[in-house]
């Protein structure tokens, strides 16, 4: 059981690399990204995502041909690890074309997060 556990750990966001079980989420917002269809460059500091998010309440709420992602933050029950992850994606009628994902481990986005 516990190399399947090792394994997940690996290839999964969610799951704590240090104690191989699943991390609760403590936090998801949607907001938009001041990026339109045909521009988006990828962008991997966590300082573009403080200065460049909007919130908005619901998938509804972006506007058509502007980029969006979603944030969702997570922590360990166990070791206490925490990670934010940035799922960036443009909406398309009721999908959502993915783009990118960044992963921050090290407390780049707390502020940005819990400091509101």
């Amino acid at each position: 059981m516990g190399l399947i556990r090792k394994i997940k750990a690996s290839f999964l966001d969610d799951w704590c690399g240090q104690c191989q079980i699943k991390m609760n989420e403590t936090f998801q917002q949607l907001y938009t990204l001041p990026v339109t269809v045909g521009h988006y460059s990828a962008h991997k500091e966590a300082e573009y995502y403080r200065r460049s998010l909007r919130p908005v309440a619901r998938r509804a709420d972006i506007p058509p041909g502007v980029y969006a992602c979603r944030v969702s933050a997570y922590r360990c029950p166990d070791c206490g690890r925490r990670l934010v992850k940035v799922y960036i994606f443009l909406p398309v009628r009721e999908q959502d074309k993915y783009e990118d994902s960044y992963l921050f481990e090290h407390g780049e986005l707390d502020d940005f997060i819990w400091g509101r």
